[in-house]
């Protein structure tokens, strides 16, 4: 459904007043003035044309070939001038009579109008049309229009699904439990209100949905619309945004009048912190556009009756940039985090998107979970679709496991580079780097095992890359894990100085997750023995990217940067003796890898324990 219809006004609008007047006009000018406005050219016979012509009464003549008329001029018995028509007739004296009579040979005769019309048609017709273009605008200024157009201000365009026509229910949410048990329960009040009532307890006016992009947000909005059985109004953030100030603030006052005539109901709003900033006087004396729609959201969320079963929904991924007003209780009630999903909800969340696809019946779903630790449900989702269109490039009509595996690896690095032309020795140089890391990650308890090796190049730019995929879900990394993590991100590079004796620019990667590693090590987790626990960095959009700013003194950060280097160099010298004293196995599993191009992480661990 589309915006509520409006009341039309009962006072019908300038324009057809202007009709009316233009009517009347016309019929003034043809009965009153008929003879001004007859434009009719009177026909007569060619004698009565040589008579006038004889007697001196035409003044021009003109004469049209191709219509095989004559025009001319003439005064009437009146005494008044008017056009005549008449046929051409083979006369050769025509000519010289004409002459003879002083008549002037024109090459049209004008038609005669009314100068009445004339007036009408030249100053009061385009004097109607714009005073009629002028109050079409002002109506649309002062009510609003009804659609997604220019002139729609002061509406507010929100996408209305009423009685759950958004077709999700909790059923198609998987891998937020906590979120969904959090809105069941804003669902049951809207279904039985009086259990509620009877004890005492309101209604929470709102709940905030914080979390990173493409976990669910939205869906669980629409899901609780969908279990609720009730009307549901979906908008974003930035629709509120307008030109002209004010405006958006009357779209937050018409949003909540249509909430308001079709409770109870559910108010959905999108991206929040567009209209929700916090507010910090930077505006013009506190006038700005997005101020005054802040402002008026807080007072209406305020003002409308909870007893009414009107619930504010509203999704973000950043609640810290949120105005604090927004937030207390009595408006947001609930803070309601869509985290990225755990093992089993990664495995749930697959299950949910393969049902409308063709899976063959042996799949592990598990296995796919846990190589994609960090995705969120969004990118998951696209995963499942990657493997349906890798399986149709196959020829299949069913999605195996290989698809699956395979979409993996294009979200995490991108599609097969396959008309890329590498060297040999470049080749020789990739197996040797990814075999260091493997080896350093598989001679380390605490790292977690290898799952594949590849120096097949990808579009990401990766020549090659080692995936490693933990047993299970770990939430917390210990000093030695975090230390040994280091020492395999080192490891390529390592195994590229004791081989060839030289570096190469395929590290640049590793080392920028090293580097990001053993930096928050030393500033975020207290990992270290020099700083200890003390907090030397603060983390902002924790939803987008993290990105964080040191809070200490130059002294000090000086000191993190020798830290920083002191631990990654720990690290490399740790891969250094790992390898050094495994070259016989770096060497034969280099070789190997180097004939395959490809191998599993079951048959390298298998040649490293027959190597050993």
């Amino acid at each position: 459904m589309g915006n509520m219809k409006e009341k039309k006004p009962s006072k019908k609008p300038l324009v057809y007043y202007c009709i009316l007047v233009a009517v009347i006009m016309m019929l003034l000018n043809s009965l009153v003035f008929p003879m001004l406005m007859e434009a009719q050219i009177r026909e007569v016979g060619y004698n009565e044309f040589l008579k006038m012509v004889d007697e001196g009464s035409v003044k021009q003549v003109a004469r049209n070939e191709s219509e095989g008329l004559i025009t001319f001029l003439a005064v009437d018995e009146n005494g008044r001038e008017r056009v005549y028509k008449t046929g051409i007739w083979p006369d050769e004296d025509l000519r010289a009579r004409l002459e003879q009579a002083n008549v002037e040979f024109a090459a049209a005769i004008p038609t005669q109008s009314s100068p009445l019309l004339t007036f009408l048609l030249t100053w009061i017709l385009p004097i109607l049309i714009f005073a009629a273009l002028g109050q079409f605008m002002m109506r649309k200024l002062q009510n609003g229009g009804i659609g997604p157009n220019a002139m729609s201000f002061g509406k507010a365009n929100a996408k209305v699904y009423v009685e759950a026509q958004t077709g999700k229910t909790f059923a198609d949410v998987a891998g937020e439990d906590e979120a969904k048990e959090a809105l069941s329960e804003i669902v049951d009040f809207l279904h039985n209100p009086g259990k509620y009532a009877k004890i005492g307890a309101r209604l929470p006016k709102g709940a905030l949905l914080v979390g990173p992009p493409g976990t669910g947000k939205t869906l669980l909005a629409k899901a609780v619309a969908g279990e609720a059985q009730v009307p549901f109004f979906s908008i974003s953030g930035s629709e509120f945004v307008e030109m002209f100030v004010g405006m958006g603030a009357a779209k937050v006052r018409d949003l909540f009048q249509q909430a308001n005539e079709k409770a109870p109901c559910i108010v959905f709003i999108d991206e929040i912190d567009t209209i929700g900033k916090k507010r910090d006087g930077g505006g013009l004396g506190g006038n700005d556009e997005r101020e005054q729609t802040l402002n008026q959201l807080l007072t209406e969320m305020d003002g409308f009756d909870g007893k009414k079963g009107v619930v504010i929904l509203a999704a973000t991924n950043r609640p810290d940039s949120l105005d604090p007003a927004l937030l207390r209780p009595g408006r947001f009630d609930r803070r309601i985090p869509v985290e990225l999903p755990d093992l089993g909800g990664r495995e749930a969340i697959l299950r949910v998107h393969a049902k409308n696809v063709h899976m063959a019946n042996d799949i592990d779903f598990n296995a796919i979970a846990r190589a994609t630790s960090g995705a969120s449900g969004a990118e998951l989702a696209n995963i499942v679709n990657e493997a349906a269109l890798r399986a149709v490039r196959m020829g299949r009509d069913i999605v195996e496991q290989a698809d699956l595996e395979e979409s993996v690896e294009v979200v995490i690095a991108g599609y097969q580079r396959k008309s890329a032309v590498i060297s040999e020795r470049e080749k020789q140089i990739v197996a040797y780097h990814e075999i260091g890391h493997a080896l350093v990650a598989a001679k380390q308890s605490d790292s977690a095992p290898v799952h594949k090796i590849t120096i097949v190049p990808r579009t990401s730019g990766a020549l090659g890359y080692t995936m490693q995929v933990e047993e299970g879900e770990h939430f917390l990394m210990s000093r030695e894990e975090a230390f040994n993590k280091l020492a395999t991100l080192t490891g390529g590079r390592t195994a590229e100085e004791l081989v060839f004796h030289s570096a190469t620019t395929g590290a640049s990667n590793d080392i920028e997750q090293a580097t990001r590693l053993a930096r928050a090590m030393v500033t975020r987790y207290g990992m270290s023995d020099r700083f200890g626990m003390v907090a030397l960095e603060t983390v902002e959009n924790a939803y987008l990217g993290g990105d964080s700013s040191l809070a200490c003194s130059q002294e000090t950060a000086a000191s993190i940067d020798h830290e920083v280097v002191a631990m990654v160099k720990e690290a490399q010298d740790k891969a250094r003796k790992i390898l050094s004293e495994n070259m016989d196995a770096l060497h034969k599993l280099s070789k190997y890898l180097l004939e395959k191009e490809t191998i599993t992480g079951e048959e390298f661990m298998q040649m490293l324990h027959e190597q050993a």
